[in-house]
């Protein structure tokens, strides 16, 4: 995607921007970029503490680790893609209403959008083959914003919160997306990749049967499932956040009708909290190793046998989650 000088996607560009409209409007993109530099610079080696509820606080990194990756990126395609990211969580996008599902909120995916960001970065720093391009990035960067998007009911929706569409969220997102881009002009070839990336979320996700147009198409979207999953279990709130968790779960086994499905396996939030471990030890661990190729090994800070924050931070939920259960 370009955005020329005049067009009409950069006058969106400089309506859309939330932290950087007022520079933008004033003709000062050079003090942006420079500004975006000086954090590549100045940031410690271990990533710093990143406020997940604020969008343009996760902005500012994500933009730091593109324009870190790609000098000559388009400066303003990171608050381009995060206002219509905006606006589609808080019911500003056509006939849809803001997000109200509790646990697959902005918020999750902001997670999720953070921690890609930081893992492709590294994977770049570290050299891997075969080497990330700045459309990729970019592809992969509206997938993880949009990934989610299938929780978002129409207007005329009003029965239930999002979380009754969690069986069949994933699909809804992958054509939210193509709507979405369609109408922002992306082609046929990039629509579908961005499609492909998002079928790599969702807990039984059939990679072998994505139709990934190249190798570092299907990298890219690996790295997003890694990323929707890391970011979500590695949150400060994590263990906080299951029982919000099991309730879009019973409310998505009540709309479908208790048809046997990954949500329906657990009886309460108890439960859930009660499997969770070994959901990690025994099916997370195994599908970030196996089926994402250990991509998560490039937050290793530094790479590749510095400590990896969202392991620790995940290990640390999981230490504290046994304690909640056995104090119960």
């Amino acid at each position: 995607m370009r955005l020329e000088f005049g067009s009409s996607r950069r006058k969106e560009a400089l309506i859309l921007s939330i932290k950087w409209k007022v520079s933008l409007l004033t003709s000062a993109t050079e003090n942006y970029v420079q500004f975006c530099f000086s954090r590549i610079r100045l940031r410690a080696r271990m990533y710093p503490p990143v406020v997940t509820k604020d969008p343009t606080a996760v902005e500012v990194e994500v933009q730091s680790a593109y324009l870190g990756m790609f000098p000559k990126g388009d400066a303003m395609f990171v608050p381009l893609v995060f206002g219509w990211a905006t606006e589609c969580f808080t019911g500003n996008y056509g006939d849809y209403q803001a997000v109200d599902a509790r646990y697959h909120d902005f918020e999750h995916t902001l997670q999720g959008t953070l921690c890609i960001a930081r893992l492709l970065r590294g994977r770049q720093l570290a050299k891997a083959l075969p080497p990330l391009n700045q459309r990729m990035f970019e592809l992969g960067l509206l997938a993880i914003l949009m990934h989610d998007t299938g929780y978002l009911k129409k207007w005329g929706d009003r029965e239930g919160t999002g979380a009754k569409y969690t069986v069949t969220h994933v699909d809804r997102s992958a054509e939210f997306a193509a709507e979405l881009l369609r109408a922002k002009d992306y082609s046929p070839e990039d629509i579908k990749a961005v499609q492909n990336m998002i079928h790599c979320t969702g807990v039984d996700a059939a990679l072998s049967v994505i139709p990934f147009q190249d190798e570092l198409e299907k990298t890219v979207g690996h790295a997003l499932g890694t990323a929707d999953l890391l970011g979500q279990m590695a949150a400060e709130d994590y263990v906080d956040k299951l029982p919000v968790l099991y309730a879009e779960f019973a409310e998505a086994t009540r709309f479908s009708h208790d048809k046997p499905h990954f949500v329906s396996m657990f009886s309460s939030a108890m439960d859930l909290m009660q499997k969770t471990p070994n959901f990690w030890e025994k099916y997370v661990q195994m599908k970030l190793d196996r089926d994402f190729g250990g991509l998560h090994k490039f937050l290793n800070d530094p790479y590749p046998d510095g400590p990896n924050y969202y392991m620790q931070r995940i290990e640390a939920n999981m230490k504290k989650l046994r304690e909640r259960i056995a104090a119960a």
